[in-house]
């Protein structure tokens, strides 16, 4: 028989404790295993319609607020026990020394005080777990009301600005820095128009009130008009009205224009990667090269161009810290309004009146009052310690401003003074838009989040994001379209593409 050697020996000594140490662990944990694994059992065995994950992810959170309250539990037993053994040497003192009432009074400022921080710890300690449930359950109602529906893909560098058309056919409308407007299809996520006429980044997009018209405002110093026509076919009735089904293939009639492209570009790119894989989708889509008018009055960057109401008129907003107003059919320069200190950022028009607000990185955004042909006033809206990043007129006499001071502020046009609300988020924020039906502000943000408040300044929910959807980089945008039944919000990115989003509006506002 072979006889084993010492090394051998103690080595096996060793393993046998090591295992022997590992059970001893494992009996330690195996009571709270045991409980967890009954819990989970119980919660098995009675009828729900939640999915199991929530189930599984709902009983640990009530696990760890258990095992919290336990813990403040026997503190509270011992705070108890020294409470009583206090008061029996109080009143063992109070018989034989003088200023018993003395000791009492310290004696209960201290019972007071030990029974203060236990509330407040027992507030803190509830607070604290039932929040992490609150947010659980937040995350989960926000990805079943907030899905992502498409992606539009095409640009080679960061989009600046998306919007929608408000004729038919409803396009979508992309701004890039890589030089081009993008007209797609929302339904196929096709490009269906492809306008090349700038020659420095485009800044904003904007589609006229009536006709196949699109504004364009650029770093080339210019804001461009140009037709598109788009026809797109009538979808054929299918069983399944699942969002995965798309339209037929699009049928495109598109104006194609060759203009020869002067001078140098002035506009200097923040990305020059080269996109991901295969992302020309526009490369085969028609192209317009030439405007109907070029909108040509400023001195530095157009960074951002809007129609007034009825369409005859457009305005721009300009980093040589002007605002223009433009005849559309002659082109000429109507009204240039100064005031700002610093480059403007964003310009928007009310809907329905002759208003026109701008935002500046002065930190202020003005109201420019068109109304009277007689009299141009205007007002300054001061409340923001950064950039405005953008400022939009809502239903009503009310005006949204983003800032990169990280907030968002509602105001009324009657009292400037003050904001009426005010949301503070963690990041600065882009242009925002409002759903005017249903009063929802989309922000946009720099850390790739996008959230939406009510205009009291309720946070309704995050957008869903991820490695696998969502934008990978700074949001630049948002613009909602209420009446498309398959994506009726959109934002677009520096990670040079736009996705469209189905919100579930009544179910937001009934998780409110």
């Amino acid at each position: 028989m072979p006889i084993e050697s010492g090394s051998c020996a103690s080595a096996r000594q060793a393993k046998q404790k090591r295992k022997s140490h590992s059970l001893s662990i494992r009996r330690t944990n195996s009571s709270e295993q045991e409980r967890a694994g009954l819990q989970r059992d119980m919660l098995e065995g009675q009828d729900s319609k939640l999915p199991s994950s929530i189930r599984n992810t709902l009983l640990e959170l009530f696990g760890q607020i258990e095992r919290e309250f336990e813990n403040l539990y026997i503190e509270n037993l011992e705070l108890r026990r020294e409470i009583d053994t206090l008061n029996e040497r109080l009143a063992a003192e109070g018989q034989t020394i003088d200023g018993a009432e003395l000791s009492k009074g310290q004696l209960k400022t201290k019972a007071s005080h030990s029974t203060s921080q236990l509330s407040q710890k027992l507030k803190t300690t509830y607070k604290a777990s039932t929040s992490k449930i609150v947010s659980s359950f937040k995350t989960t109602t926000s990805r079943a009301i907030c899905q992502l529906v498409k992606e539009y893909v095409g640009h080679r560098d960061g989009i600046w600005d998306v919007s929608v058309a408000k004729t038919q056919p409803v396009v979508l409308g992309t701004a890039s820095a890589d030089h081009t407007a993008l007209l797609w299809s929302i339904e196929t996520g096709k490009c269906l128009v492809k306008y090349v006429g700038h020659v420095g980044s485009v800044n904003s997009i904007k589609f006229h009130p009536t006709e196949q018209v699109a504004l364009t405002a650029s770093g080339d110093q210019t804001a461009h008009i140009w037709r598109y026509i788009v026809q797109l076919p009538t979808p054929q009735p299918t069983a399944d009205c699942n969002v995965s089904n798309q339209l037929p293939a699009t049928k495109l009639i598109a104006q194609q224009f060759h203009w020869q492209v002067s001078g140098e570009d002035e506009f200097e790119f923040s990305d020059k990667d080269e996109p991901d894989g295969d992302g020309d989708g526009s490369s085969d889509c028609p192209t317009v090269r030439v405007p109907l008018t070029s909108l040509k009055s400023h001195q530095g960057v157009v960074i951002a161009a809007d129609w007034l109401v009825g369409g005859k008129q457009a305005v721009t907003a300009s980093w040589d810290r002007t605002a223009n107003l433009y005849d559309v059919e002659t082109s000429e320069l109507v009204h240039s309004l100064t005031g700002h200190d610093q480059e403007l950022t964003h310009c928007c028009t009310h809907p329905t009146q002759r208003l026109v607000v701008t935002s500046s990185r002065d930190t202020t955004f003005r109201l420019w009052d068109f109304r009277d042909p007689s009299i141009h006033s205007v007002n300054v809206f001061q409340g923001h310690t950064d950039t405005v990043t953008s400022a939009v007129f809502t239903v009503g006499d009310n005006v949204v401003s983003g800032s990169d001071d990280r907030t968002v502020k509602v105001w009324d046009l009657k009292n400037m003074r003050s904001p009426i609300a005010t949301i503070r988020t963690d990041s600065a924020v882009n242009r925002i838009n409002v759903c005017v039906g249903q009063r929802i502000i989309a922000l946009p943000h720099d850390n790739r989040q996008v959230r939406l408040f009510d205009m009291s300044g309720v946070r309704l929910a995050r957008l869903p994001r991820s490695n696998r959807q969502g934008h990978r980089r700074m949001v630049c945008c948002s613009a909602w379209s209420e009446d498309h039944p398959i994506c009726n919000l959109f934002t677009c990115g520096f990670d040079r593409q736009a996705i469209g989003w189905n919100i579930n509006i009544p179910a937001l506002l009934q998780e409110k």
